[in-house]
């Protein structure tokens, strides 16, 4: 599972609460659904105040891909930054 950076695209999240967790993600036309979460990122400590906190999600697929998903605390939105080509 090899993740290809793309310019960053932003992305509509539906979350699950009780599962603390992405469960699909629709950008550009596409909709998948978020079969596990591999990983996660805080970021929020190392960046300065004016510089925006970002949480890092790297999420497999439904469709058996892979996506890196950000949500950039700053401007409150979601964004697609890295894609598995199956994606």
């Amino acid at each position: 599972m090899a993740l290809t950076r793309i310019t960053p695209i932003e992305a509509h999240v539906r979350w699950d609460r009780r599962g603390s967790r992405p469960v699909q993600v629709r950008w550009a036309g596409h909709e998948v659904g978020v079969a596990a979460l591999d990983s996660i990122r805080d970021e929020r400590a190392a960046y300065p105040a004016d510089g925006g906190p970002r949480i890092t999600y790297m999420v497999r697929t439904d469709d058996g891909g892979a996506a890196s998903l950000v949500f950039d605390g700053r401007r409150r939105r979601w964004f697609v930054e890295a894609l598995d080509p199956a994606a």
